[in-house]
């Protein structure tokens, strides 16, 4: 009997040795683009050590702004390789985190989660990035302050309104800080209610 027991314990812990399950050198990556990148890549690397192949089924990023993909869609025991996360910069600044999710035909743990975090530098930082007047309120000046990024060298910047409404001066503070002070002419008595606010678009001359 003792026999017989000794014998299925040996037969679990070899064929749980055997099987396939992929070792990922890691699952997070952090790129740092330059403002002239216009794609940040990452490489997740990967390991079969199993006795048996691994296939990947799918291989899915979480919007359409990232692209992954596989190197081979099958990993003999021992193999290695990578998948490719591909992230469109774009018009995007900050911190962006996206995400890859990799299914494969492991017993064990069939899907993975892969994160790609990117931090995009910032052009301008703008403080407040909204102002606004209510109905009533005085036509008092309010002030926006525009600071250049770490990477970034500004001369001037112009300031521009969708609003005749609006009136704008850009103050040059220095150390790549400017102040945009924006008078807002209306009639505090008019009737239409609610606040009223305007577009502006600020323009960055290196």
């Amino acid at each position: 009997m003792k026999t017989h027991i000794v014998a299925f314990a040996l037969s679990v812990i070899i064929s749980l040795s055997a099987r396939a399950e992929l070792k990922w050198e890691q699952t997070e990556i952090e790129l740092h683009p330059t403002p002239a990148d216009k794609q940040a890549i990452g490489h997740f690397k990967y390991q079969n050590p199993g006795k048996t192949p691994v296939h990947f089924k799918s291989v899915h990023a979480s919007c359409g702004c990232t692209t992954a993909q596989s190197q081979k869609d099958e990993v003999p025991p021992g193999g290695t390789g990578e998948i490719t996360a591909t992230f469109n910069i774009g018009d995007r600044t900050g911190t962006q985190v996206k995400t890859v999710t990799v299914e494969t035909d492991e017993a064990a743990n069939s899907k993975t989660v892969l994160t790609l975090k990117t931090i995009i530098p910032q052009q301008l930082e703008i403080t407040p990035t909204f102002v606004f007047w209510k109905q009533g309120d005085k036509p008092d000046t309010k002030t926006i302050t525009v600071k250049a990024g770490k990477e970034f060298t500004v001369k001037h910047i112009k300031v521009t309104s969708s609003s005749p409404d609006f009136q704008t001066k850009v103050e040059e503070k220095g150390n790549g800080e400017f102040t945009n002070e924006e008078p807002h002419c209306f009639d505090p008595y008019d009737s239409t209610g609610g606040f009223t606010e305007g577009l502006l678009r600020h323009c960055a001359h290196h």
